[in-house]
């Protein structure tokens, strides 16, 4: 009987794990990255199209934007910069916008 009680306490952390994980869309706005980027078209900053567009074929990709959205950045879209993430958004967070963002075709 333990055994069968130890499978359905594992079976249902992994449930509950998944349902709390946001996806990257999610993320994306619970951080408010949409008030300067948008899916198909640029407004303050480059759409998301343009963005997974110019990147999405590095194998570097991931690293990079994970980097510059944490610690901003400046001149590859332009002249305006994009600010650092505030650090209330955790790494991990950003790394899943990141991959979201480059799936955006």
């Amino acid at each position: 009987m333990n055994v069968l009680h130890l499978t359905v306490f594992v079976a249902s952390l992994s449930i509950s794990a998944n349902a709390l994980a946001a996806d990257g869309e999610t993320l994306f706005k619970q951080s408010n990255c949409n008030m300067c980027h948008a899916a198909a078209s640029a407004s303050l900053g480059p759409s998301l199209k343009d963005i997974a567009s110019k990147y999405g074929k590095s194998d570097t990709a991931l690293s990079k934007l994970t980097a510059k959205v944490r610690n901003g950045g400046k001149g590859s879209f332009g002249t305006l910069p994009m600010p650092a993430t505030p650090k209330s958004v955790s790494d991990e967070s950003i790394k899943t916008i990141v991959q979201w963002i480059l799936s955006q075709k």
